[in-house]
């Protein structure tokens, strides 16, 4: 048997397997068609391998002549002979896999990239950045190991020095939060706004101007900064603040939804706000209501008696599961809007109702299990510090007297009669919104609170090691649009960000040299894989 290279009519170099047969030329196996010189060494290793009867692994460390794609006869063009003077291949050195990466994630997450429009930013460097994020969290440093092995670009610390010095000043953050508002536009989900707050700390000994120690959700005592971010009601991320680490939670609020309005020139867009508890704060909400926007916040639970004063006055503390109660609360606590002369329950009107905001209670049966649990939990401990049994510290339901401590059974009682409710205030009339609706819309910010953890966890938002404002800003604004990136991969594949990751990660593309050539093989993907490409309406040559 013998080896036979004949061009096709596309033009690629077609190797065949054959074997003599009196004076006639019988084909034994079409190995494949070849248009680089590698995949030509490639091919005629693996004939050599079938006309000499091996047919396992192909073996790249045969050496053999190099042979080239362009010394095949043409006869599309006429030239059925070899040309004068064309050298004879040499021997080269066997085959060898010079380098392996995971290009394909890397194509993938960037054509997520450049498919929501953030390729706006004419920033490569920055966008491999946004890509190292999403695979790898890491430092700035260590990122070029993570680029590396997705198969980027080779770049320098410098470079990327350089380059996150224009994040800032190419006002990177505006572009890139215009797309994310015309996306969320395109959806219809720009209807209803989440916004919620989170602490990032640093290892850091003194406080700056911006890095300042202040009230931490994870009970630290490092320097901190507050960041605000306001996402549509899917989670997608529209808009990001920063703010010094002692500055109040509910001041946050209304800067980010200001800058939010200005940046998009929204107008006269109904839109409405959701926030939890945190931002329920008289300067906020009539800052909300006095620039146009719906609101709905979340209430304290301290304030239902003053909100149900007629229903438990004509009801006492008795609910039925799923009732609903809607009612007005005071916007001040010294007001008093709710008449318990009157059976029925005020309904909220902006014009008759100008000291007062819509409040909507609602009880569950399963969430007064859940409270009841706790309060329980609370009430024994509360007892054992009363006995002496435990250490005495801040523990509800303990007050402190002349006397010692007792047991504070009006706040538990009072606290009893509450288990079960949760409220709701909103500037939203009955007739445009009604109760039910206003409290799916406020559970909505679950998905706020993902995107958060997204960000302190998949995408590792803590920028301990950067120490200046600019510095702080530019990688927000990284983490801020490899959020937005990582929620669409999220949304169109159905699967977590950290799954698309683990499955598309392992699969490798390798550069080989043989034949004296260098080329680039894609990985097979197997069919789950290629389920995920096709979800994303990623279409690559794998």
């Amino acid at each position: 048997m013998f080896v036979r290279k004949v061009r096709t009519a596309s033009g690629a170099v077609a190797v065949q397997v054959m074997r003599k047969d009196g004076r006639r030329d019988v084909l034994v196996e079409h190995i494949g068609s070849a248009h680089t010189d590698a995949e030509l060494g490639v091919l005629l290793e693996r004939a050599r391998q079938v006309a000499s009867g091996d047919q396992d692994v192909l073996d790249f460390e045969v050496p053999a002549r190099a042979q080239r794609v362009a010394d095949v006869a043409d006869w599309r063009h006429g030239t059925l002979t070899l040309p004068a003077g064309v050298p004879k291949g040499v021997v080269v050195a066997p085959g060898r896999t010079a380098a392996t990466s995971s290009r394909l994630l890397y194509d993938v997450i960037g054509g997520i990239y450049d498919w929501i429009g953030f390729d706006v930013v004419a920033d490569a460097v920055f966008r491999d950045l946004v890509i190292a994020r999403i695979v790898e969290p890491t430092s700035k440093m260590d990122s070029l190991r993570v680029l590396a092995d997705l198969g980027a670009e080779p770049m320098s610390y410098k470079t990327i020095q350089r380059h996150l010095a224009k994040v800032n000043t190419g006002n990177y953050r505006d572009a890139i939060a215009t797309k994310c508002f015309t996306h969320a536009v395109d959806r219809g989900a720009l209807s209803l706004l989440l916004y919620d707050v989170t602490t990032l700390y640093f290892e850091a000994e003194n406080e700056d101007d911006l890095r300042k120690v202040g009230y931490s959700k994870e009970r630290r005592v490092d320097p901190q900064i507050v960041v605000g971010l306001l996402v549509d009601r899917t989670g997608f991320p529209l808009e990001i603040g920063c703010f010094e680490g002692n500055t109040a939670e509910t001041t946050t609020l209304v800067p980010i939804i200001t800058a939010f309005a200005q940046r998009h020139d929204l107008g006269d867009t109904p839109i409405v706000v959701a926030a939890d508890a945190g931002m329920l704060s008289a300067t906020n909400l009539a800052a909300l209501d006095e620039a146009g926007l719906g609101f709905i916040v979340g209430s304290r639970s301290v304030k239902a008696p003053i909100d149900l004063a007629s229903h438990f006055h004509w009801n006492g503390d008795v609910f039925t599961d799923g009732q609903i109660i809607d009612t007005v609360t005071p916007r001040h606590a010294k007001s008093i809007v709710n008449d318990t002369n009157k059976r029925a329950e005020p309904v909220w009107n902006a014009d008759t109702h100008a000291g007062a905001w819509r409040a909507i209670w609602a009880y569950s049966a399963k969430r007064a299990r859940r409270d009841q649990k706790t309060l329980h939990a609370q009430e024994e401990r509360a007892k054992a510090i009363v006995s002496g049994e435990r250490a005495a510290k801040s523990t509800r339901f303990v007050k402190t007297t002349a006397g010692g401590r007792a047991l504070d059974e009006a706040s538990l009682a009072r606290a009893q009669s509450l288990v079960g409710l949760k409220g709701y205030v909103t500037n939203l009339g009955v007739e445009v919104m009604a109760a039910s609706e206003v409290i799916a819309k406020y559970h909505d910010l679950w998905h706020v609170e993902r995107s958060f953890r997204m960000s302190k966890t998949d995408l590792e938002a803590r920028p301990m090691f950067h120490r200046t404002r600019e510095a702080i800003e530019a990688h927000l604004t990284i983490v801020f649009t490899a959020l937005a990136v990582a929620h669409c991969i999220q949304e169109r594949s159905g699967l977590a960000i950290a799954n698309v990751i683990k499955q598309l990660r392992p699969l490798r593309s390798a550069t080989i040299v043989i034949n004296g050539a260098s080329q680039a093989f894609p990985p097979e993907v197997p069919a789950p894989q290629r389920e995920i490409l096709a979800a994303l309406g990623i279409k690559v040559a794998y």
